[in-house]
């Protein structure tokens, strides 16, 4: 059974966007390292900086990250935008290019795959790096 058959269209949006992250999963997740911020601090632009620090923190979250990220929580992105010195209104401007997700996964040690225009992120193993 294929999974627009199991859901509408309006629930598969739904599932496919950023949901509200709970107090401790922004904690958890929307906190940068050291190694993080130098990490995307590595992209030119300031929104390509609070975009990438997006995605970065988004994909141990959720396991993807959707396509719009300038659509990511309000509270996830200003945390973000404390630690960087961003502004917020800097993600407006950002554009969902592959290469940044990419590069993203590949510093969290995540795997990436493109098939039929799809990129799929799959978690691989330390020791398998």
């Amino acid at each position: 059974m294929a999974t627009r058959d199991v859901f509408s269209e309006d629930e598969l949006a739904q599932l496919r966007a950023f949901p509200e992250p709970a107090c401790a999963e922004l904690i958890r997740f929307f906190t940068l390292t050291p190694a993080d911020e130098e990490f995307v601090r590595r992209f030119r632009d300031r929104k390509n900086v609070l975009g990438a620090a997006v995605q970065l923190c988004t994909l141990p979250w959720l396991g993807f990250v959707p396509d719009d990220v300038a659509a990511a929580p309000a509270a996830a992105v200003a945390r973000l935008s404390e630690r960087l010195g961003i502004p917020v209104g800097e993600l407006r401007g950002y554009g969902a290019r592959r290469a940044h997700l990419a590069g993203t996964a590949l510093a969290r040690r995540w795997r990436v795959s493109v098939v039929w225009s799809v990129t799929t992120i799959l978690r691989v193993p330390r020791t398998s790096l």
